[in-house]
C-alpha cells in the first residue's frame, strides 16, 4: 500500500469518526436519558409533555400516562410524550 492511498484510508476513518462522535454518539445519549426519565415516572410527579401540556401524573398503566391538568381533569398521553419532570 502506497502513501497515497494510506492517506486515503486515514482521512475515511477521520471523517467517520468525528460523525460518529458529532452525531451517533450525543444521540445515543439523548436516548437513553430520555429510556431512564420514562422508567422513573411516578403517580405524583410534575411533568410537562412534548405538547407543552403541564399536570400531574394520576395514573401509569403500561405505556399510558393519566395526567390530570386541573382539578378532575385527567387527559392520557403516550409515555413517551413526557418531555421532561418538573423540580418543586
Amino acid at each position: 500500500m502506497d502513501t497515497a492511498a494510506f492517506g486515503q484510508v486515514l482521512w475515511i476513518a477521520l471523517v467517520l469518526g468525528g460523525m460518529y462522535l458529532l452525531f451517533i454518539r450525543p444521540q445515543m445519549k439523548r436516548q437513553k436519558e430520555q429510556q431512564a426519565l420514562m422508567a422513573s415516572l411516578e403517580v405524583g410527579d410534575r411533568i410537562v409533555t412534548i405538547g407543552g401540556v403541564f399536570g400531574t401524573i394520576a395514573s401509569l398503566e403500561g405505556d399510558r400516562v393519566g395526567l390530570e391538568v386541573a382539578p378532575g381533569i385527567i387527559i392520557e398521553f403516550a409515555r413517551s410524550a413526557v418531555a421532561r419532570k418538573l423540580e418543586d
